[in-house]
């Protein structure tokens, strides 16, 4: 099975998302090719002043910021509940485009530690409060994982891979896609699209049910949790 994954790395939902799906996919043993395909949500996070997370979700969603601070906390519980200690309250919203650029290129060249490096990026920006704007933090990261200091070096100081992440989110939006995240599982001829994210026994219940022919439809509909 190949399991396509849209995600931005300001997305809380993408990290909680594809965690879940991942224990889902261990759970049942099932032999999956990862692919990421990404979205940037914030394309002017680093052509404006910052802002923190919480003002972000009061302005793109015509909320207070006290309503904005209580929802960023929900998430953050929700989170907690699968073993992802993260922080949205306090963070300061970030430009992923450099990150998204790495992960593209290792995506290209490295298949096989992509899912790792995505994984990484999570960590740094949502847990360990890392700055994933900063190509000095973000050439660390791929070097951990196993990718040539040069390489990365050579992409990030550049601007490699720009247009792959650009036309990635043109051809989610042509497909409808417009949020984060959203997992296209493909099979054979089949092909099932998750938009949003499941509980991880939805998301087992969902693998089981294509995986065995079950699902036929081209949309699961949305999970537990909303898309960002």
């Amino acid at each position: 099975m190949n399991i396509l994954y849209l995600i931005d790395f300001n997305c809380p939902y993408s990290y909680i998302g594809l965690k879940r799906l991942e224990n889902a996919v261990e759970s049942l043993g099932i032999d999956v090719e990862w692919e990421l395909k990404s979205f940037e949500l914030e394309p002017l996070a680093g052509k404006r002043a910052s802002i923190g997370m919480a003002q972000r979700y009061s302005d793109k969603y015509g909320i207070t910021l006290e309503e904005a601070e209580v929802k960023l906390v929900e998430i953050e519980n929700i989170a907690s509940a699968d073993g992802l200690k993260i922080n949205l309250k306090d963070k300061t919203l970030r430009s992923s485009k450099d990150a998204h650029r790495i992960a593209k290129y290792v995506q290209s060249k490295y298949p096989e530690t992509a899912l790792k490096l995505v994984e990484e990026i999570f960590k740094a920006y949502f847990v360990d409060e890392e700055n994933i704007a900063d190509i000095k933090v973000l050439g660390p990261i791929a070097v951990s994982c196993g990718i040539e200091e040069s390489e990365v070096t050579k992409i990030l100081e550049n601007n490699y891979y720009n247009i792959e992440i650009e036309l990635d989110k043109d051809e989610a939006i042509t497909h409808g896609i417009t949020a984060t995240p959203c997992f296209i599982l493909n099979q054979k001829e089949e092909k099932l699209i998750i938009p949003g994210v499941f509980s991880t026994e939805e998301f087992k219940t969902a693998l089981k049910d294509f995986a065995e022919g079950n699902i036929k439809s081209k949309s699961y509909g949305i999970g537990s949790l909303s898309q960002y």
